[in-house]
């Protein structure tokens, strides 16, 4: 593995260790703002760069379930 070298789909795992994170509570209610701006510009960045053909993909995050999900 290369480490430095970061692609969408590592992006796209980040965004979804987020979200994680923030259900579960992870995150002080001062620190909210900035995870949220992270994951927006993390968001934004990885529609910006995909190929139109290609789909997002959901990443399952060990322990999380489908059930809520956005």
């Amino acid at each position: 593995m290369d480490a430095a070298n970061i692609t969408l789909q590592d992006l796209s795992v980040i965004i979804s260790i987020i979200d994680v994170c923030s259900e579960r509570g992870a995150f002080k209610g001062n620190e909210l703002m900035v995870v949220g701006q992270l994951r927006e510009k993390l968001s934004a960045f990885v529609k910006a760069n995909q190929k139109p053909e290609d789909t997002p993909t959901e990443v399952a995050v060990e322990g999380t379930t489908e059930e809520g999900a956005e």
